[in-house]
């Protein structure tokens, strides 16, 4: 696969002024796509961004990326994520990396260079547990919105529960992706719910065990006071 042939066809692309062997293109206005080839020709690194578009910002991720041969190859996992990234203010601790078939960047349009470039983008480590499936790694792409930079964290979380008062819960035994408003929702649901729970899981897998029965409990362990924001975010481990 000629990755830079694949590029030069495609059209309104352009050099990344300061980083070689990069380039950049538009296909629509509030899109800027960029791409960075490794050394040998044989991998690429590709960072999409929406609305917003930092120069710096890409070239950096890149750079990260590439150093790291981030997600290269048939045998990689479908989300890697490697930790120690920072660029100016920005809160980002990490860059993630998709593989082909997560991403489906060029999907539709040349399926060769699909094949050979890795998704990658600004990440913070407590939005991935690392052993993600390939199904869970599409449904984690899609919740963290990877090409809006200015975005905040979105923790690994996986929940289940049962209220006995709103009747509302999940389906089945198993915990299920959600998000930080939802879990904070149904802490304060609990109460006054006796035989409710949540449950929760954060991305080193530690889990958590919430019911309120006349008082409130935390995995079998009683507490004066509900949980607070502070405590949920604490638990989840993201900045």
């Amino acid at each position: 696969m000629d990755i830079e042939q694949a590029v030069a066809e495609i059209r309104n692309v352009e050099e990344v002024p300061g980083l070689p062997m990069a380039w950049r293109w538009s296909p629509m206005s509030r899109f800027m796509f960029c791409l960075a080839m490794d050394d040998d020709g044989g991998w690429a690194y590709q960072m999409n961004s929406l609305d917003v578009h930092d120069e710096g910002l890409t070239r950096a991720v890149l750079e990260f990326a590439r150093q790291r041969r981030l997600g290269r190859g048939p045998d990689a996992r479908p989300l890697t994520i490697a930790t120690g990234f920072s660029y100016r203010t920005y809160r980002f601790d990490s860059v993630a990396a998709a593989s082909p078939p997560v991403h489906g960047y060029h999907n539709g349009r040349n399926e060769a260079l699909n094949e050979v470039v890795s998704a990658v983008f600004p990440a913070y480590r407590c939005e991935f547990r690392g052993d993600e499936s390939l199904e869970e790694a599409v449904l984690r792409k899609r919740m963290l919105q990877s090409t809006i930079i200015s975005r905040p964290p979105v923790p690994y979380l996986r929940m289940r529960y049962e209220n006995t008062r709103t009747k509302g819960g999940s389906v089945g035994p198993s915990r299920g992706f959600t998000t930080h408003d939802v879990l904070l929702r149904e802490l304060v649901l609990l109460e006054d719910a006796p035989g409710s729970f949540v449950e929760f899981e954060n991305s080193l897998g530690e889990v958590w065990n919430i019911e309120w029965n006349g008082s409130w409990l935390v995995n079998d362990t009683p507490q004066d006071t509900p949980p607070s924001e502070s405590w949920v975010a604490s638990a989840l481990g993201c900045p």
